[in-house]
């Protein structure tokens, strides 16, 4: 089986400081040019005036609108955004890149910054806001770069991620199976459940086997785990099925079928149409995406 190529994946050297705390860019811009990449510090990017961008965070690949606000913490989640079908003359794109450390020590782990922590736990999949978190944030993002005081400037960027953190309906973009990060969860049972789908999403995985698993029916099994994970278990082994296929695409050379029958899917034409509707994109249209938006340095 074929390997990543590292080599065609940037690991971007940011220009943040070891001294400073934050780094931001505002830019206007006519067009996005910056090839896939990832690195290790944490990022905010804001973008206005750039619709029909296409965005891609680790499997996630979506045309953005007017306004695109975006958390990655996650340090090897591969991302960019490319021109696609952008017209636009006028782009406006904030770029905050901050380091882990900027929490120093145990502070993160205190209890005024629980739900920021929580965020940057699920932004290492990336996550995305909506509309009216974009419009709360903005005044402070928008005069961010030209705030004199460094001091302030930190306790700003910290005012805008306890914001962010207050919303309750952000979406997390790439699956947890491309990230290479486990679903955290407070039940013992559905941890249980995740585990061992992690570890057979390439064999046939029965209701029953599952619900054995915890000591469980499956009807109960079934009600539990979507009260608790909010999909039902059939979603989540698709989830993680299409996650590996996706890392898969993106990594090897191997055949679209090879890798259906190696993630667990047994039909070709099936796995094809499930792709498409999850991902927006045939799977081969998602390797071409990703291939187009690399560069070999």
């Amino acid at each position: 089986m074929a390997t990543p190529d590292s080599r065609y994946i940037i690991h971007e050297i940011t220009p943040l400081s070891d001294k400073d705390c934050f780094y931001i860019a505002d830019r206007r811009k006519s067009e996005f040019t910056y090839p896939l990449h990832s690195h290790s510090e944490f990022e905010i990017n804001y973008i206005e005036n750039a619709e029909g961008v296409r965005r891609i965070v680790g499997d996630s690949v979506e045309i953005i609108g007017k306004y695109d606000l975006t958390l990655i913490a996650g340090e090897d989640l591969e991302h960019v955004w490319e021109q696609h079908q952008c017209t636009s003359k006028h782009i406006r794109e904030i770029t905050i890149q901050f380091s882990k450390d900027l929490f120093f020590g145990n502070f993160i782990h205190k209890n005024q910054f629980d739900s920021i922590r929580k965020m940057l736990n699920s932004a290492q999949k990336g996550v995305n806001f909506p509309m009216e978190t974009i419009m709360k944030i903005y005044p402070m993002l928008d005069t961010l770069s030209a705030e004199k005081s460094g001091f302030h400037a930190v306790i700003k960027l910290l005012t805008i991620l306890y914001e962010l953190s207050l919303c309750d309906n952000y979406r997390t973009l790439a699956s947890t199976s491309f990230a290479h990060i486990d679903d955290n969860s407070d039940s013992r049972r559905v941890r249980k459940i995740h585990e061992y789908i992690n570890n057979h999403y390439k064999e046939e995985i029965r209701l029953e086997d599952l619900a054995g698993i915890i000591g469980m029916t499956p009807v109960a099994l079934s009600r539990f785990f979507k009260l608790r994970s909010g999909k039902t278990v059939s979603d989540y082994i698709i989830d993680i099925r299409l996650g590996h296929a996706a890392r898969m695409l993106v990594g090897t050379t191997n055949s679209v079928a090879e890798i259906c029958y190696d993630c667990g899917f047994n039909n070709l034409s099936n796995f094809n149409r499930i792709f498409k509707k999850r991902k927006g994109c045939s799977p081969k249209e998602f390797r071409e995406s990703y291939r187009k938006t690399k560069m070999i340095i």
